[in-house]
């Protein structure tokens, strides 16, 4: 009768774990040496920030689509951001300057979630404060709500040289996410590195109504802050490059009202959502 192998004990399991874990430390150790070598390029062969928002997109989302098993994606995704984050910082200091007004806990929470505690956290009680922070730094950025506004604060960023909009987080959606307050991230970019799946446009109208605002639900996502005594409106509409911006001016043209100025304020990548149990993947 064939022996039986022995069961494998705690202590063993034990062991295999630790020999994972000098695994995952030292391949981020090497990480950090190549991107120590990454620098001494950069310095020489490249000019611009060290943000790569297109490059960060597709590591996500491939990181996603691999995950399975018991360890939660909130894990995962959180300790990914934070490598991506802290050794951008590590190639390139910078700061996050945090508009505060949408709620202090729940904008902390999206910046130690996706930038974790390496990077300093600088706090702001408005938007444009935040925007004006970046726009006089070398390579800081900010994060301000992408759903509400008091102030048409990305005005600022028509200019050229002017800060842009680079990125919307949380990149992966789900209804259950741990740091779910939907922001925009702004900072310096060098041209290449812009992604523009989605575009963001300043836009500028006269004859401001609730059936212009009604137009545009079906289009963009949109922010707006109106002057109702001069029927007037700035908006920070966001719309797939697919689709262009003439699509939105067309549909507040034929709704009454007319666009005065408008300017590409910025870009981000298409949001990774991931489906609900029992619906197809994105």
């Amino acid at each position: 009768m064939p022996d039986t192998p022995a069961p494998i004990s705690l202590q063993d399991l034990r062991r295999e774990i630790d020999t994972i874990d000098e695994q995952v430390h030292t391949l981020l150790m090497r990480r950090g040496e190549i991107i120590d070598r990454l620098i001494r390029v950069k310095q020489t062969q490249e000019v611009g920030s060290a943000f790569r928002p297109a490059r960060e997109a597709e590591m996500m989302r491939r990181l996603v689509t691999r995950h399975h098993g018991i360890l939660p994606l909130d894990t995962v995704e959180s300790i990914w951001r934070v490598i991506i984050s802290t050794f951008t910082y590590v190639q390139a200091p910078f700061s996050v300057h945090a508009d505060l007004s949408s709620g202090e806990s729940a904008m902390r929470d999206s910046a130690r979630f996706h930038f974790g505690f390496t990077v300093p956290f600088l706090a702001h009680f408005n938007a444009g404060a935040a925007v004006e922070a970046v726009a006089n730094s070398r390579g800081d950025l900010a994060l301000v709500s992408a759903t509400s506004s008091q102030t048409p604060w990305w005005s600022a960023l028509e200019q050229p040289g002017a800060p842009k909009i680079i990125a919307r987080l949380p990149f992966v959606e789900r209804g259950d996410h741990p740091a779910a307050m939907p922001v925009f991230v702004v900072s310096r970019i060098a041209d290449d590195a812009l992604v523009t799946e989605i575009e963001t446009w300043s836009l500028h109208v006269s004859g401001w109504n609730p059936a212009a605002a009604r137009a545009l639900s079906p289009l963009s996502d949109v922010l707006a802050v109106a002057d109702t005594s001069s029927g007037t409106a700035a908006l920070l509409v966001s719309v797939a490059h697919t689709d262009g911006i003439d699509k939105v001016i067309s549909a507040l043209t034929d709704a009454g009202a007319s666009v005065r100025a408008s300017a590409l304020v910025g870009g981000h990548a298409t949001r990774y959502r991931v489906p609900s149990p029992g619906t197809a993947a994105p």
